[in-house]
């Protein structure tokens, strides 16, 4: 359980990196991000997920 808990971490400080240090570059990707259809986020999602699930195995497997 601590492991999810440092994971849950290191999302939020990738995230603050971003907000903090380029909030209009994050201002933009947001609002195009609106103009991609929903199918190519789904997938983006989906390939995210394997990808994060393939890292976490790979380390710790």
């Amino acid at each position: 359980m601590s492991d999810f808990f440092v994971a849950i971490g290191l999302v939020l400080v990738i995230e603050g990196l971003i907000y903090g240090g380029f909030p209009n570059l994050a201002k933009k990707l947001a609002s195009e991000v609106l103009s991609v259809p929903e199918n190519a986020l789904r997938v983006a999602g989906l390939a995210a997920i394997a990808i994060g699930v393939a890292i976490v195995w790979l380390c710790r497997g």
